[in-house]
Formats: C-alpha cells, structure tokens, sequence
C-alpha cells in the first residue's frame, strides 16, 4: 500500500469462538470512528458474529456485516467479512472445544494467505487456546511461532504499550530450558531484531536498549551464577561494536522497582514471565503483543480467550483497539522508513 491515502485494509482473525474475541472485535467496530482509519475484514462467520453480537448490550442496532468472497472486494466503511463456511457452527461460550480450534486455524490460515497474496495490509490477531488449536498443520506453541514459519523470518515477541516495548527472547519456553535456549546467536539475533524493529516499525532514530539478566543479581560477581558474566556481556560487547546502543544485564527486580525502564526506549527479557509480569502490571487492559521481525505487519491484543467472562459483556476492547492502532501506525512507520532509506546519500 504505497498511497497514503488509500484505506488500511486489517486482516482480523476471530481466534477461539468460545472465548472473547468476538466480543472485543464487535466492541472495537461499535465505534464508527474506527472505518475512518481502517477497512476491517474478519476471517470467521456472520453467523458467530451475530450470536456474539445479541449478547453484547452494548452495540449500536445499524451494525451490520457484509459478506465478501475475497478480501479484494472489501468495502470501505463496511463490516467485512470472509466466512470460513456455510454450515452451522456450535458455540459452546467459555469451553476449549475441537471445532473453535479448527475454526482459529482456518481464519489463521487463510488470513496468512492473503496477507502473503498482497490483498490485505496488516494482520490483527484475536486471542486463541493454545492447545485446541494443534494438529498437524499447527505445532506451534502459539502465534508468534507459527508466523515466523508462515513467512520464513527469524522474530521478536514483543510488548508494547504506552509505558514500554519489552521484547522477549524465547518466547513460550519452559523454564527449565531457558537457560539451554539462550545460545549466544539466540541473544545476538534478537538483540539486533529489537534494534532494528524500534528503528524502523517505532521511528527510533538511535534506540538504547536495556538487556536483563537472567540470575539474580546478575550472578553478584559469580556468588549465585556466572551466565550473565559469561553468556549475556559479550552479546552486548559484541551488538555495541556494532553501533547498538545496548545496555545491562541488568538484575529485573531493580530495574523495574527503580523504574529504571524509563530511560530505555526497549527492554529484551530472557524469559516470558520475567517480561510479560511488569508488562501486564504497567497494561494490562492495553497491551498489545507485537512480532517484530516479520515481513508483515501482526498485531494482537496482550490477552487470552478470557473463557471465564465470555458471552457476559464484561471484556474490554482497549487492547485490541490498541492492537489496530499499532498495526497502521507500524505500517505507516515502515513505508516512511524505507522510502527514506530507499536511496540514502552516500
């Protein structure tokens, strides 16, 4: 899309059918606003939607769905929508069942295609379980892993709100492997994805990045461990060599309780919980899930299916309408970027 004044076309997934995707897909699109910055175009079912949609007290009466058989006929101002089939759909509100997993697959699968067919502009993922969703055309541990496959590109899970952009190095690891999973390429690799991501998907001209430490204390000088010392510095002495600006390993609990955050413009955690704990403490009702390093834009809302709530009108859109935000301004920030260094002055 190379005319900033045509439409973003969003590629939205409706994710488990079960839980609250619909719910906050219909809460974001209540607003009429949001047609003036995006043309939305939902992989799922008009039937589904209407079921969620007469339990939502909430959404204006005109709200109407339109449904198109491809997502080059999308239409500007409208409710698009592609159904992933005609037959009726069971929803059980609340519970993991097979047909939400294969319906997740299908709107992942078929938004991807199009994504890659150049028919929409960025993709926004509505929430999905990570176990109905397996079979054997998905095993992946969740939808940062299965994009990087789709597109054949090393990748960042990252976490951005207002406050902060903490990015996480292995993803969705247990924890006794961390440390096995933490190779010198690994760090070196998202090192350098977490720099060029807020250069050009944030327009960050000089990020500084800090990077935490995976020890208490950092390892306190080899007393408790020694990977920090002898895994995680040279990674940082090696990526500044380079020009990044990278800092640490900083110990997380200071870092965060003295608000050191503030002075970075990206955080690289070493593990899940140790990144997505202060994330979803400073958002939790706005996070958006980023994949940097992709050639295409994906954006998620930083929440589950919410099983518990769903169908009770009780899930707020805020961090889904933060994940649309952030797509388009991404894309935004990606076209100025490469239009500025597409023939840079030697």
């Amino acid at each position: 899309m190379n005319d900033e004044n045509k439409k973003i076309k969003v590629a939205i997934t409706h994710g488990d059918i079960n839980g609250v995707g619909y719910e906050v897909i219909l809460k974001t699109f209540g607003d009429s606003r949001m047609f003036d910055l995006c043309t939305p175009i939902v992989y799922g079912s008009t039937k589904v939607a209407s079921y969620h949609k007469k339990l939502l007290g909430s959404m204006p009466q005109e709200m109407t769905f339109v449904s198109i058989p491809d997502a080059s006929q999308a239409q500007d101002k409208k409710f698009n929508f592609i159904n992933l089939t005609n037959e009726e759909i069971k929803i059980d509100l609340g519970k993991s069942t097979d047909v939400a997993g294969k319906m997740s697959r299908e709107s992942l699968s078929r938004a991807c295609a199009d994504l890659k067919a150049g028919k929409v502009d960025v993709l926004v993922t509505a929430p999905i379980n990570k176990r109905n969703i397996q079979a054997k055309d998905f095993d992946f541990p969740g939808h940062t892993e299965y994009l990087s496959h789709q597109f054949g590109s090393s990748s960042l899970m990252l976490m951005v709100c207002d406050r902060i952009r903490i990015g996480i190095a292995t993803n969705h690891v247990a924890l006794k492997d961390v440390p096995k999973a933490l190779t010198h390429e690994l760090l070196y690799e998202k090192m350098i994805l977490l720099n060029n991501s807020l250069k050009r998907d944030f327009g960050i001209t000089r990020p500084k990045i800090a990077i935490l430490a995976l020890d208490p204390h950092a390892g306190d000088d080899g007393v408790i461990g020694d990977f920090d010392k002898t895994m995680v510095r040279p990674v940082i002495d090696e990526v500044q060599s380079q020009g990044v600006l990278a800092y640490g390993p900083f110990p997380s609990d200071g870092f965060f309780g003295s608000s050191e955050f503030n002075k970075f413009d990206g955080v690289l955690a070493l593990y899940h919980d140790q990144g997505l704990i202060p994330f979803k403490l400073m958002s939790f009702t706005e996070g958006v899930n980023y994949t940097a390093g992709l050639p295409y834009v994906r954006t998620s809302p930083a929440h589950g299916t919410g099983y518990d709530i769903a169908g009770k009108d009780k899930a707020s859109e805020q961090s889904f309408r933060a994940a649309v935000y952030l797509a388009c301004n991404v894309l935004r920030n990606r076209q100025e970027y490469d239009e500025l260094n597409a023939d840079p002055l030697r």
